[in-house]
Order: C-alpha cells, then structure tokens, then sequence
C-alpha cells in the first residue's frame, strides 16, 4: 500500500505519532510503528523507533539493535500462528485485525519476548492501522483475497479491511491494562495515522498525475480515467473522516461534562442491562439475539448527530427488541426494564445539547458554548467549508481544553486542504477531458510554475486580462 512511499516522508508521519503518544502518556516510554507491506507477502518492517528520556521530555529516535523486523523485515510466512512456533502479538493483530496488550507479561501467549529471552518485564500494546479494501490499490486489494493461515484457510475474508501497519507502545511495568483509557486513545490514534497516511498517498497520486498530464496531453485522456477517478472517489472518504473526527470531538465534550457534573455516562449501564436481559432469556432466537447484542455494543461506539442517532437506535434496537418479544414468552417487568433502557440511551444522544446541562458548564463562554453546541450537533450531511472554519477557529480557543484538541485541530485541517484539492482536482480534471474530448488544442498552453508543468487554459487568462 505505502511501499513507495517517500522513506524519509514515512518516517516523518511516523515520528509524530509516536511522539505524539510518547508525550501524552506518562507511563509510556518506547515506541515502534512497523509496516505491513502489500498482500500476499505482508512483510512487517520496523519503521522507526523512538525512547523517551526520565525527564520525558527528549527522545531518541532510531533502530538500535538487531531484529528480525528490521529491514528488509519478516514475511506473513514466517511470524503467523503455527504449530511449534511461539506466538506473536504482531499475527494476532494482522490476522484478527484487534489490538494486543500484554498487561502481565509472564501470562501472556503471545508476549514473544518473555517466551523466547525470558524477560518479565515486556509490557506493551500493539494496534493495527486498518485500511479499506476499496481506498486500497487494487493489486493490493486483489492480492489480499489469496492471504492464509497455517490451516490454508483465507483471513479478512470477513473484513472490509486491511491492515497496513502496527503501532507498538512499550509501557512501565503494571500501567497498561485490557481495556484502559490509553488503548481506546492508541485506536482512535491508529485511525488518525490511517488517515494521513492515506493523505500522503493521495497527495502523492494527484501531483504524479498532474506531472504526467501536463508532459504527455494525448494521453490525458487514458491518465484521468484510470488514474484521476480513483483520486476523485476519495472525497466522500474525506467527507466521512471529517464526520469521525466531529464524532470524536462530541465524544469528548459529553465526558468532559459528565466529569464536571460528577457523573457516569448512563449509556454503558443501560446497554449492560440489556445485555443481561438477552443472556437471562430462557427461550430466544440466538440469531436475533446476537444482533441485538451487536446492535448494543455497537451503540457504545458510535457518536452520531442526535437526528440520525434517534434513527439508528429505532431502526437498530427498538424494532429488533419489538421483534423478539412476539416471539418469546416474556413477563412485563422485563419488557419495562428493557424500554425503560431504550428510553436512557435515546435520552443520552440529546445529553451533550440539553440547555440546563450545558448552562450550568461555566468553564466556556457562554457565546463559545452555544456556537460549538450547534457545530458539532447540526447534520454532519450539510457540514461546509465555513462550518469546518467555524470548529477549527474554536478549537484554537485554550478555554476549550479537549483532550488531543490541538492533533483534533491539525487533522482537521489537513482534511479541509484535502477536501479542497480534491475539489480543485476535479474541477481541473472535467476541463481536461471536455479539452481531450473535443480536440481544443489552441486553447491549452504548457505553464511552468515553480519548476512544475501545468496545462493552462489560455483564454482563461485573455479573459481576465480583458476586465482590467
């Protein structure tokens, strides 16, 4: 996916997310990204390597030792589960696409260092960075059909993924646990690499593209539909990072006020109890039931605008449990239970808005408040350009004070400067093809413009000439 990929643009990105979490968890103190190379070899290559200093402050960058990850770095062959062979993290999080943390070294299957060197002390938590198959190129999406296990059967049959690289944080001994704050911050992190990654890739695409257009135009033609197209289609990808990242920042304002008013989210209680509910029935449609649980494990993931939360929760869970009580005997006092949780979590999506919570926060202004309230809970489906300004503007304020709120800041501008060249790259593509199309040769001259050939359109200029 990124073996071509500018070595030292790699190690830049990666840099700043290890960085980024090595100084934003007091606990962690060594961090290593690897690269999963295409499909079918999917060679892991350690990338780069960073240890913070005692003062956590300073940190020294580099590939220290001899490792079988090192360059040219390990075939899928040779670390993937198989008999006789001692467990790795890394297979676990190519294969099964989940994270892996070795919170008690001495117990854990897969922490290879206690296995093979006997060191007790190899806390850590590895995360893979997923791809879709369809931003994929598409040798690589092919070729990832033809992955297996030891047993020959395919892995990411089931997945709409693909994993193209692992971050690795070493932890101090007994501060990492399954489940903490800091594995859901390294998979919401593993996602903003994924993002600039392909940012970079994109950006790499479109300026290889544009370079070949304006050194070959009879073969414009030919460029744009096998190569512009693929480029084009990513700006509904842009358009739903954007709304991940609005998710992610309504996720932090209702913690934040949940913090201040001293309470738990009632969502996690209420999906528990359903849980229970489902696992206590004595007869059940086992199929319904487990997408019922899906459908409420699922609830806890998403942060939908309040309109399409309330729709998903209907669609999702009320019509599924509607449909399991008439067919199962069931007494009253469950089915009030159950709608009495439904009801708490269709209350919880207005939580973050509800004017008597939000006027009792007084750590923003009240002007602030009321402008951000309306930005990160309108409809994400008419989120523009100003709207965009408008959060990003905020989020410059320090009164804000949202956890990651400048990496929040930085990735939704990168988005915003995509989005844009991806609209300006369409825009340059439909007066390419109507030019190829329609033979307008006199029209076309070749630019340069900072060492870099541009077909321009001449009259574009006359015209502009002509006003002044």
């Amino acid at each position: 996916m990124f073996s071509d990929m500018e070595k030292t643009a790699l190690e830049a990105v990666c840099r700043e997310m290890i960085e980024t979490i090595l100084l934003c968890m007091p606990n962690a103190f060594k961090g290593t990204i690897y690269r999963i190379g295409p499909p079918p070899d999917l060679t892991a290559e350690r990338i780069t390597s960073g240890i913070i200093s005692n003062g956590n402050t300073k940190i020294s960058w580099g590939l220290p030792y001899e490792s079988e990850y090192n360059h040219p770095g390990k075939k899928w062959s040779e670390y993937r589960d198989e008999p006789g062979r001692a467990l790795e993290a890394m297979a676990w999080c190519v294969e099964k696409q989940k994270s892996w943390t070795s919170e008690e070294p001495t117990n854990d299957s897969r922490n290879i260092l206690m296995q093979v060197e006997g060191k007790p002390d190899d806390f850590f938590h590895m995360e893979p960075v997923l791809l879709h198959k369809s931003d994929a190129q598409s040798d690589a999406y092919m070729s990832s059909q033809f992955i297996k296990d030891y047993k020959d059967d395919l892995i990411w049959k089931e997945s709409d993924y693909i994993v193209i690289a692992v971050i690795k944080i070493h932890f101090k001994p007994y501060t990492i646990k399954i489940g903490s704050n800091e594995t859901i911050i390294m998979k919401r992190l593993s996602r903003s690499l994924g993002t600039e990654l392909l940012s970079h890739r994109l950006r790499d695409d479109s300026m290889k593209t544009m370079q070949r257009l304006a050194k070959d135009r009879l073969n414009a033609f030919n460029i744009l539909a096998d190569s512009l197209r693929n480029a084009i289609t990513k700006s509904a990808l842009i358009f739903s990072l954007i709304k991940q990242e609005i998710g992610y920042l309504r996720d932090q304002w209702e913690r934040m006020i949940l913090e201040n008013r001293e309470e738990k989210d009632v969502k996690f209680k209420a999906i528990k109890e359903l849980n229970d509910i489902l696992i206590n029935l004595d007869e059940e449609d086992s199929e319904l039931r487990k997408n019922l649980m899906d459908a409420h494990n699922k609830f806890l993931e998403l942060s939908l605008p309040t309109e399409k939360g309330i729709n998903w929760l209907n669609m999702q869970i009320k019509e599924r449990w509607t449909n399991l009580f008439t067919k199962i005997p069931h007494d009253d006092e469950k089915e009030t239970i159950v709608w009495d949780n439904i009801g708490k979590l269709e209350k919880s999506l207005y939580f973050g808005q509800d004017t008597d919570i939000i006027n009792n926060y007084k750590k923003i202004p009240d002007e602030t408040k009321t402008e951000w309230v309306r930005l990160i809970y309108g409809n994400d489906d008419s989120f523009n350009n100003s709207s965009l300004d408008h959060v990003i503007d905020i989020l410059d304020n320090s009164n804000i004070n949202i956890p990651y709120q400048e990496k929040s800041k930085k990735a939704l501008k990168q988005l915003k400067a995509l989005r844009d060249t991806m609209c300006q790259l369409e825009r340059n593509t439909n007066f390419l093809l109507y030019q190829v199309l329609n033979g307008g040769n006199e029209g076309l001259v070749l630019e340069n413009r900072n060492g870099i050939d541009h077909l321009v359109d001449k009259n574009y200029f006359l015209r502009d000439n002509s006003v002044n």
